[in-house]
């Protein structure tokens, strides 16, 4: 019998597409629905009993297609994002759902509305905002309520049917809960899941029940992962939505053992619980200070606890050419940091430079 993280493993190996319909659902065709952003109300989707995945680029096909729409200088994963729907590449979608955590996103939903209308015969789905605030006011609470109700009823026009929010909730609680306990396993000493392999546990493309099957069976599991030596890294700055960077820093003896971006540990894990829409619209405006919403000081303050929850010896800011944002961060890190820091600046989309990496860490011969 496979191990979990094999199978985990093999789910990620399938992001950009959707996962399986459920095995429990029977008759008729399961929505699909791609989905952008790390705003997204996920459990809303699991609760309308649609196949949602979330969309991810590719370095390796080219963006010529987004670019044509969005121009060079918007982030190169949401511009790969647009070519590969414009080419076709995550199959047939019936809805596509952005959130509004950066500007790239909401670039790409503008760009996306504007080719539905003036361009039917492109293909795309209708495309819809959820457009989460988070400014710390009453005022943003309440319009951040108002958002997710709107998104809620939404889903029910599509779909026909009641939403199933509390035992979806719960069921995001459960994985939330679960995927706390599998980023410890990467910040034992020494690690027991690599950077890469945790990629994999966090953003297995399943249904949210598997996926939480899956996730108790590696806890089960873990006293048989290997360890993993290497000078431990935190790694900050720009979403990761494939394993390339993660790749290259680990192939230099290096194990990445956090991360603050949206594709890695959950930024908040205490659960949603009960409350409804209300306690939900409550989780998603305090979601955590992203490089694109949050101070240099709370980033700052939010890196030093972090590196020392997870005993990094090294911090290392990667930040793609065309988001920019993480960077201006990174002197305030540095200064909050007790240990080396390393900006990776301009980089191009799933590759690294390691060359400013490399005086800090010599590549072991």
């Amino acid at each position: 019998m496979r191990t979990a993280l094999a199978a985990l493993e093999e789910a990620y190996a399938r992001r950009g597409a959707p996962p399986a319909a459920s095995k429990a659902r029977t008759g008729g065709r399961t929505a699909v629905v791609g989905y952008v952003g790390a705003d997204m109300p996920v459990e809303l989707l699991t609760a309308a009993g649609v196949r949602a995945f979330r969309l991810t680029g590719d370095p390796g096909s080219g963006s010529a297609l987004g670019d044509r729409y969005l121009g060079r200088g918007v982030d190169p994963v949401a511009r790969s994002v647009l070519a590969r729907l414009l080419a076709g590449s995550f199959g047939e979608l019936d809805r596509i759902v952005v959130s509004r955590d950066c500007e790239a996103s909401l670039r790409l939903f503008y760009a996306l509305r504007e080719l539905c209308r003036v361009e039917p015969g492109s293909g795309l789905p209708e495309a819809y905002l959820v457009d989460i605030l988070h400014l710390p006011h009453r005022t943003t609470a309440r319009y951040n309520r108002r958002r997710i109700g709107e998104f809620a009823a939404r889903l029910e026009a599509w779909t026909g049917r009641p939403l199933d929010l509390a035992g979806a909730v719960a069921a995001h609680d459960v994985r939330r809960r679960l995927l706390a306990a599998a980023a410890e396993l990467r910040r034992a000493v020494p690690a027991r899941l690599t950077g890469r392999q945790f990629l994999a546990v966090a953003n297995a493309v399943l249904p949210v029940d598997e996926h939480v099957a899956l996730l108790e069976r590696l806890l089960v599991e873990a006293d048989q992962l290997p360890e993993h030596a290497g000078r431990r890294v935190f790694l900050s700055g720009s979403d990761h939505d494939t394993p390339h960077v993660y790749e290259a820093i680990e192939s230099e003896g290096l194990v990445i053992v956090g991360e603050d971006h949206s594709f890695g540990g959950p930024f908040v894990n205490e659960p949603v619980g009960a409350g409804g829409l209300d306690a939900l619209a409550e989780r998603y405006h305090h979601g955590g200070p992203t490089a694109h919403r949050g101070t240099a000081g709370e980033r700052a303050a939010r890196a030093a606890a972090a590196v020392r929850h997870c005993g990094a010896e090294l911090f290392v800011a990667y930040c793609r050419a065309g988001d920019e944002a993480p960077a201006w961060d990174f002197p305030a890190q540095r200064a909050a940091l007790d240990i080396p820091a390393v900006l990776l600046e301009h980089q191009d989309y799933g590759r690294a430079d390691l060359a400013a990496l490399r005086k800090e860490h010599p590549c072991p011969t």
